[in-house]
């Protein structure tokens, strides 16, 4: 029984595959072209036996765009094609999510950017809901900045989450940041809006100022899922090669940031996760691969898993 399914996020490089319209509005992109470029990457995730995809978050190009009212209408347009992906996600028993763009910050001061982040979530979950999914397609959500005052930040931000309209709140759930609003302000949240934690395991090595264990983090995460709903974390390894780049005729070396993903992912860190996780819950849930080798990178790290782990291979989808 396969206990942990693994996803990559949005750009597919084992075949050539666009993850959505990407044109410029003056080429008059639409969510129909979206959803045909989409039924093609779930044909390709259905061939590979993966079970759990991330969504590009710009689907339907200029959706909420105020200068563009022709836009604005792509998801009535296109309830066919909608409703038709998803009957076929839930034959392939494909779990979809959404990450939409870091412009979205429900905790800024600025009234103007919070009605565009308001707007960005409803388009979300309405898209979701179109789709028919259910209620693990969720929307992964930032606080974002700190906007100078980070305890003020969270109390705005949890504020407007409970006034978010139902259909779109129950879609979201939070994700620890790198920089800023660590597990720890993610569970203060949490219990002032119910929000889902993903818990982000490489973020979460960068910030963590409560001290809280992995083992620990982990758990606490996947209590703020409902019984019922299959929690999900994402997991990634540093970069840590060294880049050489010619500028000028002149060659610059670029270190790597700790909190850039590699390009594959390291198995024996990915094993040791999985160990502990079995040790501290017996609950399934999804892991979202996050490395610049996207479905590459989650096709090696199954093989390796055959090979250092084969124990634990079978659990593994």
């Amino acid at each position: 029984m396969v206990r942990y399914r693994l996803g990559f996020p949005v750009k597919v490089l084992g075949a050539p595959l666009p993850s959505h319209d990407s044109r410029r509005w003056q080429n008059r992109p639409h969510l129909s072209v979206s959803l045909a470029y989409l039924r093609d990457i779930f044909e390709y995730l259905h061939r590979h036996d993966i079970r759990f995809y991330r969504m590009a978050g710009q689907l339907a190009p200029y959706l909420t765009h105020p200068d563009l009212p022709d836009f604005h209408r792509q998801l009535e347009e296109c309830a066919v094609e909608l409703a038709a992906l998803g009957d076929l996600a839930r034959a392939y028993r494909l779990r979809l999510t959404l990450h939409p763009a870091f412009y979205v910050q429900l905790g800024s001061p600025d009234p103007g950017q919070v009605q565009r982040s308001i707007q960005e979530l409803d388009a979300a979950a309405a898209l979701l809901d179109a789709m028919g999914l259910d209620e693990d397609a969720v929307v992964v959500i930032h606080v974002g900045g700190t906007f100078g005052d980070p305890e003020a930040t969270r109390a705005r931000f949890a504020e407007r989450v409970n006034a978010l309209r139902p259909a779109t709140r129950r879609r979201l759930a939070l994700e620890n940041g790198d920089r800023h609003h660590a597990l720890d302000a993610s569970l203060w949240i949490h219990r002032r809006t119910g929000l889902r934690l993903v818990l982000d395991l490489l973020h979460h090595r960068c910030l963590n100022p409560a001290g809280y264990p992995v083992a620990e983090a982990l758990a606490l995460a996947l209590a703020t899922w409902p019984p019922g709903q299959r929690p999900k974390v994402h997991f990634s390894t540093p970069r840590t090669a060294l880049r050489r780049r010619i500028l000028h005729g002149q060659e610059h070396l670029q270190f790597p940031l700790i909190n850039q993903h590699s390009d594959f992912l390291n198995p024996f860190e990915f094993i040791d996760f999985l160990l502990l996780a079995m040790e501290r819950t017996e609950r399934a849930f999804d892991i979202m691969l996050e490395a610049k080798g996207k479905d590459l990178a989650l096709l090696r790290l199954r093989e390796q898993l055959r090979t250092y782990a084969p124990d634990l291979a079978p659990l593994v989808g």
